[in-house]
């Protein structure tokens, strides 16, 4: 036991986790505001009278007056068009439209999103180095009248961060997202225009479209593909009419419209364009991994169900001799059962007298008490029966008792059990049967959870029908069966002594073994009417740490035995079939659960709820049919159904919590200590309802 407990187990990475959460929430969160997911503005609905207010009725281009605080409107002068454009840039129709103002040697002022700038930092830099004026359109495309104040200096200051970070500049230059002339600005539109006025900015509206351009004019265009053909007719129709198109700021002779900035404020302006790719990044990979996610569980689900139908037909040809099925005598061959023990005093004579009322024959039934502290001993001791021998040892762990009882096995086929199993009387017969094919080297066992009483035993019940049965009807159909769980086992003898015994190299000491076997060339099947009951943990504390246990032990098990991935044969499948399945299904996808949980709250606070609500009802029903059908299978109760989708809330998130911390233990090289589990001898309380219910 000493062996592993070498080290404290990690505590940090829970720290670590949090923070991997919080960034994740802070990505998705920034990425959803820059996407109008979250607080988005709408155009404005009031309706503006046709004139405008007197402080914007000078021109379309506003900026605080020389000696006061007030507005002061320009027009452009006679022969000049300053062309504006709002939006973008696009990959799409700016490239087109920056060469097309090129071949006519024009110039134009772009009023660029904060968003769409940080995208494309590419073009930012080419408008300003094809010597167009760049302004800010906010960060959003947002509408500041309906904003609170710091909300749209936020607004305008990431628009300002994001041009310092892609061309090394900040602007003066700015216009109202949903406003066109000076009319435009009214009521809200209004008061947000002056503050933008009186804060710096120089406001530019546009003139209306029938103002004729030799008189000069602001024309405005919106960023789309429809600007370039307008473009096109502007610079065409206008040729030989002597009207210079340039941009607002060469056109008024105003200088500083754009600036460079300092180092400082482009570092940080980079930090913003990087900070808004990243988690566009990360919220576009996570959409995509969600995607291929659900399209592997949806198609693991497809595999489950068609693999334990042909598993059922495999069964119903073998029980009727039927369809080619190899026909073998049934087996009464005498067997061993090791029963390794440490202060298991609640159950262990429960379950030894289950072995002893075995309708199998000639069963040796070996207890092995691991230097228990309790009264095991005395209790297995006390019980009268030459069947039953009690061996006693000092504390070696779970391994070095298995190995124990092999050594005083009088028999060639070995039932490994734990301490706290109860088996029905025809268990130990069913369960050898499989062997009778000297194919077979092992066996694995119905095991039921016995106390599903509370909502913990009923989620844990679900698991066991759902989660391992299912899943072992798989790994036999595909020869591929990674665990023959220890609370019910059958094994050749010669098959477990061949690869050395019961290794106490990992914590999963079943599965090692399983792996071992198979990698030697035996079979290792599923034998569903062999039925045992073991005692649930029934506390969080408890199922933690029996799962932690679980989990590493796994993950040892599969470092161990990675060489099967490049085998052939048995050893192949394992590693290529078993192996994978492992990696995927119980490593890979929950480790990364935790960050789609954040991105489904997400989705819920920020997507609709309808959307979520509906993806959530979709996987609900996917997990209550597989239910229904795994429950059909192995002849339960529909009732505990109702619990599984609180299991989905609470339970999942729990075992998901156990595979960070076990493979975090693995990775930082820990070594884990064995965590047994409390009993309290309630294994036969589904089976002693059964039996009052028969009477």
């Amino acid at each position: 036991m000493t062996r592993h407990a070498l080290r404290r187990d990690p505590r940090a990475h829970w720290v670590l986790l949090s923070l991997t959460l919080a960034v994740a929430a802070t990505a998705l969160l920034f990425s959803g505001y820059g996407r109008h997911e979250i607080a988005p503005t709408v155009a404005p609905a009031t309706r503006c009278p046709a004139t405008p207010a007197p402080d914007f009725a000078d021109g379309p281009v506003l900026r605080k007056a020389s000696r006061t605080s007030e507005a002061a409107g320009s027009r452009m002068p006679s022969g000049s068009v300053a062309l504006t454009y709002d939006g973008g840039p696009d990959p799409a129709w700016t490239p087109r439209l920056l060469d097309l103002l090129k071949r006519h040697d024009a110039k134009a002022t772009f009023f660029l999103t904060g968003t769409e700038a940080a995208a494309h930092p590419d073009l930012v830099r080419r408008i300003k180095d094809d010597g167009h004026e760049i302004g800010s359109h906010t960060y959003t495309d947002a509408n500041l009248a309906g904003l609170s104040e710091p909300r749209a200096r936020l607004e305008l200051a990431l628009t300002q961060n994001v041009l310092a970070g892609t061309a090394g500049i900040g602007t003066h230059l700015l216009r109202l997202p949903h406003t066109t002339d000076v009319a435009t600005l009214c009521a809200d539109m209004g008061e947000a225009a002056r503050r933008a006025i009186a804060d710096g900015y120089v406001l530019v509206a546009a003139d209306s479209s029938g103002r004729d351009a030799a008189r000069g004019a602001v024309r405005q265009l919106t960023g789309s593909p429809g600007a370039v053909t307008e473009t096109e007719r502007l610079l065409t129709t206008t040729r030989g009419d002597r009207v210079t198109y340039t941009t607002v700021g060469a056109g008024l002779g105003l200088r500083g419209t754009t600036y460079a900035v300092s180092t400082a404020a482009e570092w940080k302006g980079a930090a913003v364009v990087r900070a808004q790719q990243a988690s566009r990044a990360f919220a576009d990979g996570m959409t995509w991994f969600l995607l291929v996610a659900g399209g592997i569980t949806v198609a693991r689900l497809l595999m489950l169900f068609t693999v334990a139908r042909v598993h059922v037909k495999r069964v119903r040809a073998k029980r009727s001799r039927r369809r080619g099925a190899p026909r073998f005598p049934p087996l009464t061959d005498p067997v061993s059962v090791i029963v390794p023990a440490y202060n298991e005093e609640a159950g262990i004579e429960a379950t030894v007298r289950s072995l002893l009322a075995s309708t199998h024959g000639a069963v040796q039934i070996i207890v092995v008490d691991d230097g228990s502290t309790d009264r095991t001993f005395e209790i297995a001791e006390a019980i009268d029966d030459r069947r039953v021998m009690v061996v006693r040892q000092p504390n070696s762990g779970k391994a070095a008792a298995l190995n124990t009882g092999l050594a005083w096995a009088h028999f060639d086929i070995v039932v490994m059990i734990d301490g706290d199993t109860v088996f029905e009387p025809d268990a130990i017969f069913n369960l050898i049967q499989p062997l009778a094919d000297p194919r077979v080297g092992a066996v694995s066992g119905n095991t039921k959870v016995g106390n599903r009483q509370g909502v913990l035993g009923r989620w844990q019940h679900l698991e066991y029908v759902i989660g391992f049965n299912l899943d072992r009807r798989m790994f036999d159909v595909m020869e591929c069966m990674p665990t023959v769980p220890g609370a019910i086992g059958a094994f050749r003898r010669e098959a477990v002594c061949g690869v050395g015994g019961v290794s106490e190299d990992t914590l999963a000491e079943d599965t090692d073994l399983t792996m071992a076997l198979c990698r030697a060339g035996w079979r290792v099947v599923y034998e569903e009417s062999a039925i045992a009951w073991t005692e649930a943990p029934s506390t969080v504390r408890q199922l933690w740490k029996q799962r932690y246990r679980w989990c590493y032990g796994t993950l040892q098990s599969m470092w161990k035995h990675r060489g099967a991935l490049l085998e052939r044969g048995a050893g192949g499948k394992l590693g290529r079939r078993g192996l994978t399945y492992l990696l995927m299904f119980q490593t890979v996808l929950p480790l990364l659960a935790p960050l789609v949980d954040v991105f489904a709250l997400y989705g819920l606070l920020f997507r609709g709820a309808g959307q979520a609500a509906a993806v959530w009802l979709a996987f609900t029903a996917v997990q209550v049919f597989t239910a229904l059908y795994a429950l059909r299978l192995d002849r339960e109760k529909f009732e505990p159904l109702w619990t599984l989708p609180l299991q989905i809330f609470v339970y999942r998130q729990l075992m998901y919590l156990v595979v960070v911390q076990s493979v975090v233990t693995a990775l930082m090289g820990n070594r884990l200590r064995w965590q047994r589990m409390q009993r309290s001898g309630s294994a036969t309380d589904v089976l002693e309802d059964r039996r009052a219910m028969s009477v």
